[in-house]
């Protein structure tokens, strides 16, 4: 990855990442999606609590949907770090946790271009904090109950 002047992050790539970001990145892996609703990106081990399942998150604004979005992808990069501290030869997963970063980073530079913020070093001066003027995320925005 390299800077880019205005935001941070750009990356050497320059394909568009959503569909990788939406598919299966291994056969022994979820979606990012299912793996945050589950808590857990490997399809051998979640074990559900007798029959209860998961309910799917449903954004409501852009907004909602681009944070849902960041808040999977950080969720399996988390899971795949987990793994890789005890793994750490498994090229495949290597190169999964590589991919999911590059693409995370993409997001959030474009939620920072939309929507300001995510945290401090994403402002354009320190002196300036607008994120304290937009609903923090456990203010149930037009509905919205996944925080």
């Amino acid at each position: 990855m390299l800077f880019d002047d205005a935001l941070g992050f750009i990356s050497f790539n320059q394909n568009n990442n959503d569909n990788l970001f939406m598919k299966k990145t291994s056969p022994e892996l979820v979606s990012p999606e299912e793996g945050l609703l589950r808590g857990n990106m490997f399809k051998n081990e979640y074990k559900p609590y007798k029959n209860m399942t998961y309910k799917k998150i449903v954004p409501t604004t852009k907004r909602e949907e681009m944070l849902l979005d960041i808040m999977m992808l950080s969720f399996a990069i988390n899971d795949l770090n987990l793994y890789l501290d005890l793994n750490p030869n498994d090229e495949e997963m290597l190169k999964n946790f590589k991919d999911l970063v590059e693409i995370s980073c993409q997001k959030e530079m474009e939620f920072v271009k939309m929507y300001g913020p995510l945290e401090l070093i994403d402002s354009d001066s320190i002196k300036d904090f607008k994120w304290i003027n937009d609903p923090w995320p456990w203010q149930n925005e037009k509905g919205a109950k996944y925080v």
